[in-house]
């Protein structure tokens, strides 16, 4: 069994206490952990705040050490691939892909590194200023506390990383405890690329512990936090005014116009609501299908899902692996009959075995049921008939949550209708609304959270525009 240590400054640490990392397939204990204590989160904080004051890297230096780090991502595809796989069970070919990202997100933020710029501000223009002359520039906020995800666990903790090290930032990175070794991993990459050391701190442990510490800590300037909207509502309740990059929930709807080419719309659904097990934050769970295609769109919905390969993630040809855990296989099982006991039919799936769930599509639901309005953050997706476009999207707007969304139809008078009135921080048109890439401006509005990812959205929050101004004896 491989153990791990803790990433304190510069240094691999272990404590007197450490927590398991089970293969979520298997369910055997895959590998141990070491895990923070309180004295070991201040130790971080501490070299993470010190580090900030003393290592003053260059933008090119920054450029040279994320363009490093983002090679050796690559050079450990298969390596780094595996170890999500096991770790978080993610189908390998969708765990190949995140390595992709991953090596991909870094190399633009070391890009970006070199185009954090200010602006001139014409001052000379008011009244009694004629001779000064105003500029603008950019400096880092300080010491940075991520906290991120287990469904990405190193291309969301690359979001973090990457951009905060590109700005200038000291970083404390607190990873999911079931899938922290990425992280821990992307540490030692990141040594090995020649960050110097207090830069980056990797603390495991629980959010009683690890995460309530650095909420409570003034050092940390700036929070960026992944997770549920109930945890990121606390983030914000505990942090006072400090700065937040909130990524939370979502419950994503795309719609099917009478319009769309539906062999494609099925297609992408297919794919779209059930990758890594609909686990993911912007993964289809509302299909909202106008009425005239909505038959023929079931039965071309049916015949990808048939194609689906569902199983042990580490097949190549695995599309549809297992839960994150079998307690939350269980609750989705759950709200699946909780919503068929209420009027709604299983079109297809719904089984169970173990953390393995069928992908499911349901039929006949109402807006109250937590399957459409509540985020399922599983394989499970519900197809809801409309004859009038406008009160579709009414319906889609009530819901709390507004990440990304889709819309499948080739009128653009309609297409351009939902780009106006949908509400939500993305909308793809003849895409499914998981589609990202990783240079793109990523985030929601309302329960969804604020502030945008992309590595160079996230460095304007992870940097002051500070204001100079010149009185110039001319």
């Amino acid at each position: 069994m491989q153990q791990f240590q803790l990433f304190i400054d510069g240094k691999w640490v272990d404590t007197n206490e450490g927590q398991d990392v089970v293969d979520k397939y298997s369910q055997e204990v895959y590998a141990r952990v070491a895990k923070a204590d309180e004295e070991a989160v201040d130790k971080a904080i501490t070299s993470a705040a010190k580090a900030f004051e003393q290592e003053k890297l260059s933008p090119y230096e920054r450029y040279q050490i994320l363009h490093k780090a983002s090679q050796l991502i690559a050079d450990q595809k298969e390596e780094l691939a595996m170890i999500i796989t096991k770790e978080a069970g993610k189908p390998l070919k969708q765990a190949r892909a995140e390595i992709d990202r991953s090596a991909q997100t870094f190399l633009v933020a070391a890009e970006e590194a070199k185009r954090i710029h200010g602006e001139g501000v014409p001052v000379e223009a008011a009244p009694g200023s004629e001779n000064r002359m105003a500029f603008t520039i950019k400096v880092p906020v300080g010491v940075v506390g991520a906290i991120s995800p287990f469904n990405f666990p190193l291309n969301l903790v690359s979001h973090k990383v990457a951009p905060a090290l590109a700005a200038g930032n000291a970083v404390v990175l607190k990873p999911a405890s079931k899938t922290p070794i990425s992280a821990l991993k992307l540490a030692e990459i990141l040594d090995k690329a020649g960050l110097p050391k207090g830069l980056l701190q990797v603390v495991v442990g629980s959010g009683s512990t690890v995460g309530n510490q650095m909420m409570k800590d003034e050092r940390i300037a700036l929070y960026t936090f992944t997770g549920s909207a109930k945890v990121g509502l606390k983030l914000k309740q505990e942090t006072g005014l400090n700065r937040l990059i909130l990524e939370l929930g979502n419950n994503s709807p795309v719609i099917v116009d009478k319009e769309a080419d539906v062999e494609l719309a099925a297609k992408t659904i297919a794919a779209q609501s059930f990758a890594f097990a609909g686990q993911v934050c912007i993964s289809v769970q509302r299909i909202y299908v106008h009425e005239e295609v909505q038959e023929l769109f079931l039965d071309k919905l049916k015949e990808h899902m048939d194609e689906l390969k569902i199983g042990d993630p580490t097949d190549p040809e695995t599309d549809v692996g297992p839960m994150i855990a079998e307690i939350e296989a269980e609750r989705a099982e759950e709200w699946i009959q909780e919503a068929v006991k209420k009027g709604a039919t299983i079109f297809t799936g719904g089984e169970r075995e173990g953390t393995l769930l069928q992908p499911t599509i349901l039929t006949d639901v109402k807006p109250e049921m937590r399957v459409v309005c509540e985020e399922v953050f599983a394989p499970i997706a519900s197809v809801i008939p409309f004859s009038d476009i406008k009160q579709c999207i009414q319906e889609i707007n009530q819901s709390d949550y507004g990440l990304q969304g889709g819309i499948f139809t080739q009128n653009i008078d309609t297409a351009y209708y939902a780009a106006k009135h949908v509400e939500v921080g993305g909308l793809m048109i003849n895409d499914g609304s998981q589609y990202r890439v990783d240079l793109m401006p990523y985030g929601g509005v309302k329960d969804s959270g604020n502030g945008k990812e992309g590595p160079k959205y996230s460095i304007e929050e992870m940097t002051e525009e500070r204001l100079i101004v010149m009185n110039l004896k001319v």
